[in-house]
């Protein structure tokens, strides 16, 4: 586990399987810490301690889910948070203590802005730190490709034309937003995670919607497929 920002630490990279990787962030509060994602590392999950453990934590959508859910909540009493859309896929692992249901603001300063299109319940969340960043999780409804480019979670083998659809709204919805920092759940390629500024956001969140859409006038390439997640 490694530090990025003063209230921020990322878990060890985990890969369920080649060419996906994914991890889990610890936001420290003073109030009670906060954990996005999930990892399957359990050494990672025991140094939480070392760092105050886990008060709440949120998974972004079902494909996070894993036995270390158990784990997390067995060891700190960790108050789960999923969408209640994906009850069903939950329930085979471990239900939420609290469902999200629609946008709203958590604990003061944690936005809560359901996106689906990636899956039925999928979340993002911005946080806005003391620090004075902004931190936005966007889950799989943006992910960092091979080529270090924001691309939609679109799976042709997986996905609907009615979900491109949905989840290209979803992404207009994050192109608004303002963050410094933005934080994927799983990606291809070498970073999970990339500082951006009010200028750039919207564009490479345009080239994502255009990419998606099979508008290929502005952006080099179409979007990139993944499978398993």
């Amino acid at each position: 586990m490694k530090q990025i920002y003063p209230d921020l630490w990322e878990t060890e990279s985990y890969s369920p399987f080649s060419g996906l990787k994914t991890h889990a962030y610890l936001l420290t509060r003073p109030d009670g810490n906060v954990l996005f994602y999930n990892t399957g590392h359990t050494s990672e999950i025991r140094s939480l301690a070392a760092r105050g453990g886990v008060a709440r934590h949120y998974l972004s959508h079902e494909d996070e889910l894993g036995e270390t859910l158990n784990d997390i909540a067995d060891i700190y009493g960790a108050e789960l948070w999923g969408h209640e859309a994906e009850a069903e896929a939950f329930a085979k692992v471990r239900s939420p203590d609290r469902y999200i249901t629609e946008k709203a603001t958590h604990l003061g300063n944690i936005e809560v802005i359901p996106t689906p299109g990636h899956s039925a319940g999928s979340t993002c969340f911005q946080v806005h730190s003391p620090t004075g960043k902004v931190y936005l999780f966007t889950g799989d409804t943006l992910f960092l490709d091979r080529s270090n480019r924001w691309t939609a979670g679109f799976i042709k083998s997986v996905h609907s034309e009615a979900d491109r659809r949905v989840l290209a709204q979803s992404l207009r919805v994050l192109r608004d937003l303002r963050p410094d920092v933005v934080f994927g759940s799983a990606y291809t390629g070498k970073h999970g995670f990339e500082p951006v500024t009010e200028k750039s956001w919207p564009v490479k969140v345009d080239e994502a919607i255009a990419r998606l859409l099979g508008d290929e006038t502005h952006v080099p390439s179409k979007v990139e497929t993944y499978a398993g997640i």
